[in-house]
């Protein structure tokens, strides 16, 4: 079993540019909560699970270049994210 390490940390420096341009803006009605980020982690591990590795990946049955990126778009969102534009 041999780990790539190249799509996981593709995905995780995609994942933190994209999650650093998130914002919350309570104007337009875009608010998350704590309840939405976890629905939002589980369905992103459940839908990782659905996709697979490519097929020449024998390491895990999960995309790890996919929950790579969609952790980093959270963890973006929490260290890097832009403030809500009033």
């Amino acid at each position: 079993m041999i780990l790539n390490f190249g799509p996981i940390i593709f995905g995780f420096i995609f994942g933190l540019i994209l999650g650093s341009q998130v914002k919350n803006n309570p104007i337009s009605g875009v608010n998350f909560t704590t309840g939405s980020y976890v629905v939002i982690l589980i369905v992103g591990i459940i839908f990782a699970w659905l996709l697979g590795q490519f097929p020449y990946y024998n390491d895990t049955t999960l995309s790890t270049a996919f929950l790579a990126a969609l952790i980093g778009v959270l963890l973006g969102k929490f260290l890097f994210a832009r403030g809500s534009s009033n």
